[in-house]
This record gives structure tokens, sequence and C-alpha cells, in this order.
């Protein structure tokens, strides 16, 4: 349990967790991804996006976001968007702001998951079931993993998200 899961916290109620623990109970793909990009860190908190290669990627590539994060006032940009997401939103959000494309139970809960990785380089890991565009329900795991160029500040974030229909 993190400090995001305990009682009397803003998002007590949220499901995100910011552990390794979800490892155990994930959809397989997304397991491997967050393999995959622990690997890629040879040691450090984070790897850049220079370190990931999109030809390693290929079982991923249609669950994958990457945002980019500028600071001062802070932005949250939609840089490639997979093709399950396009389909699960039935729009592509690229190069849109979070804000205007963004999926998941409330613009709020979804800024606090990039907030968390983002000040903090930590993962987020966030389950759900959230009805799409078109109203059906969808079972949804979402990962986001921080990048850094310096190894400090993170400027991209990295998500990858498994989704079912009921």
């Amino acid at each position: 349990m993190t400090q995001y899961d305990l009682p009397g916290h803003p998002a007590a109620d949220y499901p995100r967790t910011t552990t390794t623990d979800f490892l155990d109970r994930c959809a397989p793909l997304l397991r491997s991804f967050y393999e995959y990009w622990d690997g890629k860190r040879c040691g450090r908190h984070m790897p850049s996006r220079a370190d990931l290669d999109p030809a390693e990627m290929k079982p991923w590539l249609a669950g994958i976001i990457l945002v980019d994060v500028a600071e001062h006032p802070r932005r949250l940009t939609y840089r490639l968007v997979g093709t399950n997401s396009v389909d699960l939103r039935q729009r592509d959000v690229t190069g849109k702001a979070i804000e205007e494309g963004y999926f998941g139970e409330s613009l709020a809960a979804v800024l606090e998951n990039y907030r968390i990785v983002i000040e903090e380089g930590s993962l987020v890991y966030d389950w759900s079931a959230t009805p799409s565009e078109n109203g059906l329900p969808h079972r949804s795991e979402t990962l986001l993993l921080p990048l850094s160029n310096d190894g400090r500040t993170v400027d991209k974030v990295i998500v990858y998200m498994e989704t079912e229909r009921f």
C-alpha cells in the first residue's frame, strides 16, 4: 500500500499504486513492458527515450502512449498514441494536450497520475473500468513510467495500456 492508497488521503478511493506489487496481478504484456523499461535503466533511476528501441517494442506498440513534459508552466502533450488508444477514444489525440484528449475516470485523476510520475520519478499503475466514447465499458490497466534525458528531470512519460471490453 502506498500513501496514495491510504484511507483519508485525497486519492484513497482511486485505484493506483506506485510500487511493483502490481506485477503479480497485471496482464502479461503489461508486466513484460515494465520489465523492458526496467532493463533499459541500466542501474539508473529511469532510462531516456533514446534508450528505448521501437524495433524491440513491437509486442507493445499498439498500447504505447508517449507524452512530452514541458515545465513553467507544466504542459503535457501526446507525442505518440498507439492504435489501441485511438480505437478506445475513437479519435487520434496525437499533438493534443492531456486536458483535450485524456481517457480515464476524471481529468483530476489522470493529472494526478502524471504529477506523481513527473514530480517523484515514480511508476504509476492504474486500473479501472471506464466507459469509452461510445459508452461501452472497458477494463483497463495503465502503467505510466518516467523517462529522462539527464537522469533526474522527467521530460517524457511513456504509458502502456491494456484494455478489454466487458
